[in-house]
């Protein structure tokens, strides 16, 4: 098993990395917030650019300064898929180290990149994900992906020696998909690198209790999604409206000083643009944090 020490000494080998991350992240009672990029996609993009500009501004007026980058923001989109393969293998890293740099001036972390393997990815395209990832300072790797999947990534999760953090959802009928805690445990015994992004929405949706798996499995957790769900496959709804256990998962992290970012992911359908959404998430999050 990867140690959350040994996990530590590989995330913090990234340059610049710890500096900055020291400098930006945003702590409330001992618990470090951030957010998604994922809850900006409404956002409006710039003909035939990425979102990077777009996503640091939003940061900057939600105050926030540590970021679980969604990788479709930094990509061409409505191409044909063999085209945005040949992107990701072929654009030179030079290119997503220059987006880490624009980050880092605007003094916003990116501890984790969300680069989602299916069974579509060619291994070159698998390969090229953990090299993205630290071209642009990330720490490790979080994914959408599913068990079939996450077999192919084995072998170079261990060749970059990156953790991926499992990310799950909440069908509980498709046995392929991450949504039970057995497919987290199956993922974790294929390999040391594999650990948990635990969407406690989603879990919620699911029927089962984010606080209790938290407190069991807390070691192997790099990150939360935190949004509110209702139990039973429901919706998403808004901060405090669902049966998430949001502020006792909150309160988790506070009483035991655990190293687990709690990103806010928005996702369910606000009257206000996402940048006020957002920082309405925060204001719960940082009261449910007194």
């Amino acid at each position: 098993m990867l140690t959350r020490r040994e996990f530590t000494t590989l995330a913090l080998s990234t340059l610049a990395w710890p500096k900055l991350l020291a400098q930006t992240s945003n702590t409330v009672a001992g618990v470090t917030l951030g957010a998604q990029t994922y809850s900006f996609r409404q956002l409006p993009r710039a003909a035939g650019s990425d979102m990077a500009d777009t996503i640091i501004q939003a940061f900057t007026e939600c105050g926030l300064r540590d970021c679980e980058l969604w990788s479709p923001m930094l990509e061409p989109v409505k191409v044909p898929r063999e085209e945005l393969r040949a992107w990701r293998i072929d654009t030179p890293l030079d290119h997503f180290t220059a987006i880490r740099k624009r980050f880092d001036a605007a003094k916003i972390a990116i501890r984790a990149f969300n680069y989602s393997f299916n069974d579509s990815f060619t291994e070159p395209e698998i390969d090229r994900g953990f090299e993205i990832a630290r071209a642009l300072g990330a720490g490790f790797i979080t994914a959408s992906s599913t068990l079939s999947s996450a077999k192919r990534v084995v072998p170079f999760a261990e060749k970059h020696k990156m953790v991926v953090a499992m990310h799950n959802h909440s069908d509980v009928k498709d046995p392929n998909q991450f949504a039970t805690p057995e497919s987290f445990a199956a993922a974790m015994a294929m390999s040391k690198y594999f650990k948990i992004n635990l969407d406690i929405g989603h879990f919620t949706a699911a029927n089962y209790d984010a606080v209790a798996y938290l407190r069991e499995h807390h070691s192997n957790i790099m990150n939360l999604h935190v949004k509110d769900r209702r139990r039973d496959e429901g919706p998403n709804v808004a901060w405090g409206e669902g049966d998430t256990p949001m502020r006792e998962v909150l309160q988790l992290l506070k009483q035991n000083k655990w190293p687990i970012v709690a990103y806010l992911e928005y996702e369910y359908k606000g009257a206000g643009t996402p940048v006020e959404e957002v920082k309405k998430g925060l204001e719960y999050m940082r009261a449910a944090l007194a």
